[in-house]
């Protein structure tokens, strides 16, 4: 591990979560996307529209040879001349060398990525040619100093004051910071450069194979200019851009400014093939196709899909690590979780090592993609790279290999922990101050402290009064419900049984391997996937039940894919895989049983908050909410509902506390403008981090599980 880069980064972090401002800003535009984004689909099928990209998007990587030569046919006979760079210095040197033959000192810039990914305004400043960036936000950027810190808005961190003062050290005078009059600015200063200028450079949304021909698809009038005045237009292209037809390119221009800005249409879509005419002057149309990683990546099983990105940033607007210390952080060249990937394979893993850790997992990023890229789990499978190449530290190792997989052992030193804690828990059940270098942990929110009695050890003693059983289940705790909230499960089984369902616990269970993932160590994961479906398969259960949606998605997504090329384990871990079920879907939906929680005598008021692997990984949101309304209680829905709280297992308490405190900050504000007296979930980790910041703060809100609700109901109609 490189401890400078570690340290440099460290920095950033904790400069941008002391600008409040900054967050305030990245959180307003995220929410105001939101809105916007759900209006411009209004209409449209937006799983059917990103199902058929995906679709093409994967057929062109499939046939990229033959679609590249049938694109460099086309573009060649429109008397477009072709350059194929197979990395970011080729890129750059056929350009620079193109601007001297052409006597250049000036290029006109539009919007591209791909020139920012190479660097090409250093290379040309380096061969004696000015590059001036004409879209408005990379324009303040450059002048700035800084790089882009999104992919479609590069100045989005930028406030108004700072833009003023900017523009003002140009004109030389002072300008007032009114955005329309800041606007009309810019273009006053940029317009003649597009008639001085020999080259003009832009970038292309999409490579059309049929025609030869690229699009460019902008809100600014500045791609039109900077690719028709100057003599000379060079576009570089990621060979990634690539579509088939002039269909498949339409279909991206209809989701592109929907998924990017919430726009309908952006204001200017742009369709070249071969040089533009401009009056009677001679034009040059230069297509400059970029490898620079990109076929690598083609090569990565694990990673390959992400190639079918369309560059809209939408991964960032809803990312709430994004929203916390954007892109300049949570990014190298490319930003977000997208970022993290071509940073990767463009410019090296080790700048991509932080950024992959400072991925929480919430799969916000995978709910909006419109290329229906799995985008958390090539970044997982990246953590496991970058645990391979750098270790995951020797404490992390000894855990997962040495301690985890050993069941008894594992369970042998929690149950210690509930002894050595009592000094600071002085009883309770809530630690609230944690002593020496530990302190931090306990200053943004309460811990849960280690149970006297885990539920594996409680469960025989709970009575099944349940005489001829609709089903038999087995219960996954894993390891929040069976060591901290064992209460838990004692619930449910009070639940099952009120509507004739029989439980028993697997005591050879073990963790369901998400920790060990998440920080990159999946030889730990993969034994602990085999440990837990001889477990859970043993007493040939008709279901098996989670109140944990982690464990839930391990269960059913993660074993199998472990374990889909192993002979011996494949059909086991699919069997496991089909009869795992939430145990809120598994009461509404199986057992129809919610009219059994109705007529509560003490209503509340409740709000849900939507864990992240419950709603985006598991497709579950409605099923609790409905159990909450028929108990007789009054739903209040909170804002940002199914905005992650900032927990992600040791993100929060290893990882990357700083930023888990300030998101969880914001889930904690959402919850008390709610006016609810209680906040319900559906998962042990939201709870321990959610409750715990409810109690730090002091507000009056009880923070349960849904299953703990429904059997309060029970227990109240009791007594009733």
């Amino acid at each position: 591990m490189n401890k400078q880069r570690t340290k440099d980064y460290r920095k950033r972090v904790d400069k941008a979560l002391a600008t409040p401002k900054l967050q305030d800003a990245l959180h307003k535009f995220g929410d105001a996307f939101l809105l916007s984004r759900e209006k411009a689909f209004a209409g449209h099928d937006f799983e059917d529209l990103r199902g058929k990209i995906s679709a093409m998007k994967t057929q062109v990587r499939e046939n990229h040879a033959e679609l590249l030569q049938q694109f460099i046919a086309n573009a060649e006979a429109a008397g477009t001349i072709i350059y194929q760079a197979k990395d970011a210095d080729d890129a750059n040197r056929y350009i620079a060398e193109l601007a001297k033959k052409k006597n250049t000192t000036l290029a006109v810039k539009s919007k591209s990525m791909v020139s920012e990914e190479i660097h090409l305004n250093k290379a040309l400043e380096n061969a004696g040619i000015r590059a001036l960036e004409t879209d408005l936000g990379e324009w303040i950027v450059q002048l700035a100093g800084q790089q882009p810190s999104h992919m479609v808005m590069p100045a989005i961190h930028m406030f108004k004051e700072e833009v003023a003062e900017l523009f003002s050290k140009e004109t030389g005078k002072q300008e007032p910071a009114d955005i329309e009059h800041l606007v009309e600015v810019a273009r006053e200063q940029l317009r003649q450069s597009y008639f001085e200028a020999e080259i003009g450079i832009t970038g292309a949304n999409v490579a059309i194979a049929e025609t030869g021909g690229i699009a460019l698809v902008t809100n600014e009038g500045n791609a039109r200019l900077a690719s028709t005045l100057p003599k000379v237009h060079v576009a570089l292209i990621g060979i990634e851009k690539l579509v088939p037809t002039l269909e498949d390119a339409a279909r991206i221009v209809q989701v592109l400014p929907k998924n990017a800005t919430g726009q309908l249409l952006t204001s200017y879509v742009t369709w070249i093939r071969g040089a533009v005419p401009c009056a009677d002057e001679e034009k040059e149309l230069h297509f400059v196709l970029l490898d620079n990683g990109r076929s690598s990546l083609a090569e990565s099983p694990q990673c390959q899909d992400a190639l079918n990105c369309i560059r809209c940033g939408a991964c960032a607007n809803v990312c709430p690590v994004y929203q916390t210390v954007g892109g300049h952080v949570f990014g190298h060249v490319y930003i977000g979780a997208i970022g993290i990937i071509l940073t990767a394979f463009y410019h090296g893993l080790d700048n991509a090592a932080e950024l992959v850790r400072a991925c929480i997992g919430c799969r916000s990023c995978v709910s909006v993609c419109p290329s229906n890229i799995d985008l958390e789990e090539i970044i997982l499978h990246l953590r496991e790279t970058v645990g391979d190449e750098e270790g995951i530290g020797a404490g992390k190792t000894l855990v997962f290999r040495k301690v985890m997989q050993n069941r008894k052992l594992f369970h042998a030193m929690i149950k210690a922990a509930s002894l050595l804690q009592k000094p600071v828990t002085r009883g309770e059940r809530t630690i609230r101050h944690l002593p020496l270098f530990f302190s931090p942990l306990t200053e943004w929110r309460t811990l849960p402290a280690v149970a006297n009695t885990a539920l594996r050890d409680a469960f025989n003693s709970k009575p099944q009064k349940v005489d001829k059983p609709r089903y038999r289940v087995a219960l996954f705790g894993g390891c929040a419900n069976d060591f901290l909230y064992p209460e838990l499960g004692l619930d449910l089984v009070e639940v099952m049984n009120a509507l004739d369902v029989e439980v028993f616990y697997p005591k050879e269970q073990n963790c369901c391997g998400i920790p060990a993932i998440y920080s990159g160590e999946k030889e730990t994961a993969v034994e602990l996937a085999k440990q837990n479906i001889n477990a859970m398969l043993a007493g040939n259960p008709d279901y098996v039940l989670t109140t944990c949606p982690t464990c839930a998605m391990a269960l059913k997504h993660n074993f199998v894919e472990y374990l889909k090329d192993n002979p011996a384990w494949a059909e086991r871990a699919e069997k496991l895989s089909s009869i795992t079920i939430d145990a809120a879907s598994f009461v509404l939906n199986e057992l129809d049983g919610a009219d059994m929680f109705a007529d509560l005598a003490n209503k509340e008021k409740i709000t849900y908050h939507d864990s992240c692997h419950l709603k985006r990984g598991v497709g579950v949101w409605q099923e609790p909410r409905q159990l909450i309304e028929k108990s007789g209680h009054e739903l209040v829905e909170m804002a940002h509902a199914d905005r992650c709280c900032g927990f992600g297992g040791s993100y929060s308490l290893t990882s990357h506390p700083d930023i888990s405190k300030k998101i969880l900050q914001d889930k904690v504000a959402d919850i008390a403008a709610s006016g609810a007296t209680c906040v319900a979930m559906d998962c042990p980790g939201c709870m321990m981090q959610i409750r715990g910041g409810l109690e730090k703060a002091e507000t009056p809100v009880r923070a349960q599980h849904t299953v703990e609700l429904l059997a309060e109901a029970l227990r109240n109609k009791q007594v009733s």
